[in-house]
């Protein structure tokens, strides 16, 4: 845990740097110097998702309409019909999964059938890899004049977008792959690869579905009014369990919509996709921290000694 503190320590700094770095980089751009013009030439202003978002979804893929889509829960709430939180048991049927990877979600479903809980990085506090990380239900966007960072509200994990920018040839896996996003319009797409493998509890979303070197996601942020947005959220309330509830009926902010592309030849038949809908959040930011947290996750392994070393 020493180790986890010290990287969360050196993340919250970087963040504060960073967005202390692009407050410096601003004020320059906006006042050129006493008698000289400015000659700066003006960029198309990008859409603002900046502040804090949450979509209050378990799981939190919405199905697509008709084609290729996410695993989704094959046990479902009786009364209402949603995906079943407390009993998770992917759909290894679905024509999604190569063989090996069906055979693996159907093992991870028969332990919660038997009344278990399989580790996941979510409560065994490990960082979450992309699209695992979207688990959180809350995120800040930090948009910098280079790059994009995400704050997540559990475990305080933090993911960084690079702009403009190509991958690097042969790039290094990492917890959350290596980002890079440009702006289209009204839109920031979000291009990842290179999502680390060796590690413990890799897969993609809760029922356990695995992944390879191979992963590939492209995410496609757009900030939407409802009538933009309302198929997505009919369609996820009546896939998703949403703990605090149905979506406000009453809000009238921006939403922001997020489509997935999920590609990997080494563990799916095909590209599938996927959506998201999240609801600005203007209250305060709670912390949730998973480790060492026996209360809030009660299935985390705290590490322990058999004896006192001192």
């Amino acid at each position: 845990m020493n180790m986890q503190r010290g990287l969360l320590a050196l993340n919250l700094l970087w963040v504060a740097t960073m967005v202390a770095a692009a407050g410096a980089a601003v004020a320059q751009l906006a006042s050129p110097a006493v008698g000289q013009a400015d000659t700066t030439k003006r960029a198309a202003p990008s859409p603002d998702f900046s502040g804090i978002w949450r979509h209050g979804s378990l799981p939190w893929f919405v199905p697509p309409a008709s084609g290729p889509g996410p695993v989704t829960n094959k046990t479902r709430r009786r009364d209402n019909g949603v995906s079943d939180y407390g009993q998770l048991v992917g759909d290894y049927g679905n024509p999604i999964l190569q063989p090996w990877a069906a055979e693996v979600v159907r093992k991870k479903g028969e332990i919660s059938l038997a009344g278990a809980d399989y580790p996941n990085p979510a409560n065994q506090c490990w960082p979450e890899p992309v699209p695992f990380l979207f688990k959180h239900m809350a995120m800040e966007m930090l948009q910098l004049p280079d790059r994009i960072l995400m704050v997540f509200s559990e475990d305080h994990e933090v993911r960084e977008v690079r702009l403009n920018q190509p991958h690097p040839a042969r790039p290094t896996p990492s917890w959350h792959g290596d980002a890079v996003g440009r702006y289209e319009g009204d839109a920031l797409i979000i291009d990842t690869v290179a999502i680390k493998t060796d590690r413990p509890f890799a897969m993609i979303d809760l029922f356990g579905t695995p992944y390879t070197e191979k992963l590939h996601v492209v995410e496609r942020y757009q900030l939407s009014d409802h009538d933009a947005v309302k198929d997505v959220i009919a369609r996820g309330a009546k896939e998703n369990w949403r703990p605090a509830g149905p979506v406000n009926p009453n809000y009238a902010d921006q939403y922001l919509r997020v489509d997935f592309n999920i590609e990997d030849a080494g563990a799916f038949t095909t590209p599938w996709t996927a959506s998201m809908v999240y609801l600005r959040d203007r209250l305060e930011w709670p912390e949730i921290a998973c480790a060492e947290n026996v209360f809030g996750f009660h299935h985390a392994e705290v590490p322990h000694a058999d004896k006192a070393d001192f």
